[in-house]
């Protein structure tokens, strides 16, 4: 059987561009192909969240996939993935895979475990499978699954503490005697999950003795990216086929004559990071109608590289960068963020704030909030608020999204003022923590083989410069500790006590605080794009009024 695996970048709700994303694959692939596998949900995007219980949604969905297999060349086969009322009783929603042949919707399964953890809410709409059966076509019997139908037993999900709960699905379908198992998935993005992926498709290809392939989307809906990286490995596990990552991408296999196994060329963590990063803000602008970004570029590390990311996302003629020194600002911070934005071709202009933060200095309605503590807090988070404004001006009077480019580490622990630094329409660094931000931005470079972020930036002590001789250090733990216990309590959710032996206590303690103290903000943070296990956000749902007890 030749079959293709159409790798494709659906925008959630594009009933009609997602299917013309299909039937476009579909007439490409005809002349060499049997059968294509599309992702998972691909006719309604992934997620689509609450845009399942409006009215007349998902049956508008069922009807595009009629449509669709109306427009299938003769001859192919198409799997493609929709939610659907089909099979499931009145008003109920499967999430489903179709197979589209001869003009008609031949075969429809539905998914049988429902992931509800993590940025997960599918039993908020879906009903799960109620039998488990594999599709026949064109003389094979396919082991036709859904994403987390090949999870199973997968630490940090339901079916792992208690499987006699629920239906192992790719078992169930292997021990039906099909000759190949295939997946349809939208599984984002997050570092480490390549690598896992394959890890499980690889345990099921080997025990059962069968090839697998594994179809995954592309592309950035909301706070999740979609890597791509789908593949096809034979009965031994071995790796056959990879489709490229991040990008749309479209290819061939005989399953019957499988190729010799390719070596697996690994990514480095801050490549892969940097294309997340990529996609995610280049897709969320595109999909909510930008061509445009306007943020402040202050010659620190955070903004240098959210104007990077930014650049390769949208292009650098679509770059607009504002340089605003403050009195307390230093002269080569103002010289290399000149420099980065002169290296990157990006829109670039000076606006010191200095005449508006003295004006605000001599209105009596301020009085000695401001004089009489200069540099104090309130002024260093008025002197964000200044920035924010004019960021937020050029922002509404072109219709360009603003960005935010505060980091992980710094929302965290509330290094950060609403309405000042935070304020946007999308937070490009949010699930990145310090370390990272030096890690990508220096993967920038070496792929440039050249200086795009200069180095004096690389080197500077990080400071917000909001105040004379100001360094972050004077109010944070050093990074590199505030990073790993950050990582901790967060990604792996540790206790403060288990980091007492690695940490000073009164260290632990007050990072503990302080994340905790600061979810009010980073509740009014923008939308950020999810890296790691645990992004802020929908991924990490944390009460703000709460009285939590701490250790002593």
């Amino acid at each position: 059987m030749r079959l293709a695996l159409a790798q494709l970048n659906p925008t959630v709700g594009d009933l009609a561009g997602n299917t013309a994303l299909v039937r476009d694959a579909a007439h490409h692939a005809a002349a060499q192909v049997d059968l294509l596998v599309a992702p998972e949900l691909v006719i309604s995007g992934y997620p689509p969240k609450d845009l399942l219980l409006r009215s007349g949604f998902v049956a508008a969905c069922d009807r595009a996939v009629e449509g669709l297999a109306a427009a299938v060349p003769p001859g192919m086969g198409v799997l493609v993935g929709h939610p659907t009322h089909w099979h499931v009783p009145s008003g109920r929603i499967a999430n489903a895979a179709s197979l589209l042949y001869g003009g008609r919707v031949v075969a429809t399964v539905h998914k049988a475990l429902l992931p509800n953890y993590d940025v997960f809410d599918e039993e908020r709409y879906f009903r799960p499978a109620e039998t488990i059966a594999p599709v026949e076509f064109q003389g094979w019997r396919l082991g036709v699954h859904i994403c987390e139908d090949a999870w199973w037993g997968e630490p940090n999900t339901f079916y792992h503490d208690e499987p006699e709960h629920f239906p192992n699905p790719v078992l169930e379908l292997a021990d039906r005697d099909v000759r190949a198992l295939i997946n349809l998935s939208a599984s984002p993005f997050e570092i480490n999950k390549p690598d896992r992926r394959r890890r499980i498709m690889r345990r099921h290809a080997a025990m059962h003795n069968l090839p697998l392939v594994f179809v995954n989307q592309i592309g950035g809906n909301d706070d999740l990216v979609f890597d791509g990286h789908s593949f096809v490995m034979d009965g031994r596990g071995d790796l056959v086929l990879e489709l490229a990552g991040f990008r749309p991408d479209l290819q061939v296999i005989d399953l019957a004559r499988l190729p010799r196994a390719l070596p697996e060329a690994p990514r480095t963590r801050e490549s892969l990071l940097l294309d997340a990063l990529t996609l995610g803000l280049g897709d969320y602008m595109a999909k909510c109608g930008f061509r445009d970004c306007v943020l402040g570029l202050s010659g620190g590390i955070d903004s240098a590289l959210a104007c990077c990311i930014a650049a390769r996302a949208a292009g650098p003629e679509h770059v607009h960068a504002l340089l605003m020194p403050s009195r307390y600002g230093s002269a080569h911070s103002l010289t290399d963020a000149r420099l980065l934005a002169e290296r990157l071709g990006v829109d670039w202009q000076v606006i010191p704030i200095d005449e508006v933060h003295r004006a605000y200095e001599s209105l009596p309605v301020v009085g000695p909030e401001l004089t009489g503590q200069p540099a104090g807090i309130a002024d260093q988070n008025l002197q964000a608020r200044i920035r924010g404004a004019i960021v937020m001006t050029r922002s509404n009077r072109y219709g360009w999204i603003a960005l935010a480019t505060g980091n992980k580490s710094e929302l965290a622990v509330g290094y950060c003022t609403l309405y000042g630094d935070m304020c946007g329409g999308f937070a490009v660094l949010s699930d990145l923590l310090k370390r990272d931000v030096y890690a990508v931005s220096q993967e920038i470079n070496r792929q440039a083989g050249r200086e795009i972020i200069p180095q004096a930036i690389l080197d500077k002590r990080p400071s917000a410069e909001l105040a004379p001789h100001q360094f972050d250090e004077d109010a944070l733990p050093p990074y590199p500790v505030l990073d790993e216990i950050l990582a901790a309590l967060i990604e792996r959710e540790e206790s403060p006590e288990s980091l007492y032996d690695r940490f000073p206590r009164e260290t632990v303690q007050w990072v503990v605080r302080a994340l905790d103290r600061n979810e009010f903000k980073r509740r009014q943070m923008p939308p950020g794009i999810k890296l790691s296990p645990r992004a802020f956000g929908s991924g990490r749902r944390m009460p703000i009024a709460a009285r939590i007890q701490y250790p002593s």
